[in-house]
């Protein structure tokens, strides 16, 4: 799970807390264009989810066991989020909201759809990788017209109720995802996982389709050819000098150089555990995608539940100490989680146990961003997130790739193993160098 997505995750998770308090769901549920795009998300988020299981399904196919696979088509889904996701505002803001959204839709369903023809019927595993980042490319002006859309479905005081909502709701369906998704893959194959999977899209289009919202923005054909010339130019710009200038921001504080070190650490780790940990499971619990789809949904509840108990009682604990504790047990936590796995590979333990570290972890993020908050002024916020996403986005790719090499000539368990260790060393040194 990348940070774009367990970002919004833990905010979601942290907003949760407040809901009911003075909040009205209802009221703006029966708001009808609203609700049409929060049920086409809840939808779209579910076959988001349903794709990755797919997708795992189809490497397996492929190369059974295969980190450097995985790491392969999952690196297609992270490549847009460098070309795509920052110059896709500026057009956003210039195109219809509400068209764009459901061309994003309809482009992902019809990608979609073109997969098992192409996969099971032409075997051209090239043309599928494109299918996919078409696929991907596309789903990246999808969040940020949504988000720039729902300011003008609802009354200003219930845009707060709104997000919150969309969040949260999203969040359980994507878990939920992960976890039916899994089942989906197992059970009906990789066929009929992407049959439905391009279904859902296709519901999504329908219902943003529906929506009568009035907007001026139109549409240029040439915005195709020059989107396509400045992802290129970012690819330059962004990723040399506005990321140059946001870590400037960053190094300038001690507390935010350590914000940064610190999400570049446990972004590393996760992209190193991604794939290895994949292979694990499918070998300790002998299935592809069932038992993966419900660790996901395991691991999802405890970080909703420990960022509920993080958000009522976490405010008064110092967050450097709560960072370098969490990261210090969830280390120590997951060799101790693989080894007892390894050689006791029952399911249910393996459900509780991802629970478990899901609640370890989830104060990490919020209370890293907090740090960032509290630490720089927030004039140099946008620059400081942004250059942190360009960071951490490639800690996470290169480690990916790093630790899928590894695994042709080594185990799965020692990289899990040695990941936790150096988690928990770098926690350690943390808490030395904080006394």
């Amino acid at each position: 799970m990348l940070r774009s997505e367990v970002q919004p995750l833990s905010r979601a998770f942290y907003k949760a807390k407040i809901k009911f308090m003075n909040i009205s769901y209802t009221k703006v549920l029966k708001n009808r264009n609203f609700f049409l795009l929060w049920f086409s998300q809840i939808i779209s988020q579910f076959g988001d989810r349903l794709t990755q299981m797919a997708l795992i399904g189809m490497v397996y196919e492929l190369k059974p066991g295969s980190s450097l696979g995985l790491a392969k088509m999952f690196s297609l889904g992270i490549i847009p989020v460098f070309l795509i996701s920052p110059v896709a505002g500026v057009y956003i803001d210039r195109w219809n909201k509400q068209k764009t959204m459901y061309a994003s839709e309809l482009l992902r369903g019809v990608f979609t759809l073109l997969v098992p023809l192409v996969f099971f019927t032409w075997k051209n595993v090239g043309l599928v990788y494109c299918l996919i980042f078409l696929s991907f490319c596309a789903g990246r002006f999808f969040i940020p017209a949504k988000l720039a859309l729902v300011p003008s479905l609802v009354d200003t005081e219930h845009v707060f109720t709104a997000n919150s909502l969309i969040s949260i709701t999203a969040t359980i369906a994507a878990v939920l995802g992960f976890g039916f998704g899994g089942m989906i893959v197992e059970r009906w194959g990789i066929k009929a996982a992407l049959y439905l999977d391009a279904f859902t899209f296709f519901i999504s289009f329908f219902c943003i389709f529906l929506m009568r919202v009035k907007e001026r923005a139109h549409f240029d054909p040439k915005d195709i050819l020059a989107l396509g010339k400045d992802a290129l130019a970012n690819v330059k710009n962004s990723f040399i000098s506005e990321t140059k200038e946001g870590l400037r921001y960053i190094f300038k504080s001690q507390e935010t150089r350590y914000a940064a070190k610190t999400q570049f650490m446990l972004f590393a780790a996760i992209g190193s555990l991604y794939t290895v940990f994949i292979v694990f499971i499918q070998n300790t619990l002998s299935t592809v995608t069932f038992d993966l789809g419900w660790l996901a949904v395991g691991s999802g509840a405890g970080i909703f539940a420990g960022s509920l108990l993080y958000g009522k009682f976490g405010a008064k604990l110092p967050i450097k100490k709560v960072i370098n504790a969490t990261l210090f047990l969830s280390g120590l936590y997951l060799i101790a989680f693989v080894s007892l796995l390894k050689a006791h590979p029952f399911k249910l333990f393996a459900f509780f146990s991802c629970f478990f570290l899901g609640i370890i972890i989830s104060p990490i993020i919020i209370a890293v961003n907090t740090l960032i908050h509290n630490e720089s002024e927030n004039k140099f916020w946008g620059r400081i997130f942004s250059s942190l996403e360009v960071v951490i986005h490639l800690a996470f790719i290169l480690a990916m790739f790093i630790a899928s090499y590894l695994a042709e000539w080594l185990n799965p368990f020692t990289i899990i193993i040695t990941v936790g260790i150096i988690i928990t060393v770098f926690a350690f040194v943390n808490m030395i160098r904080e006394k």
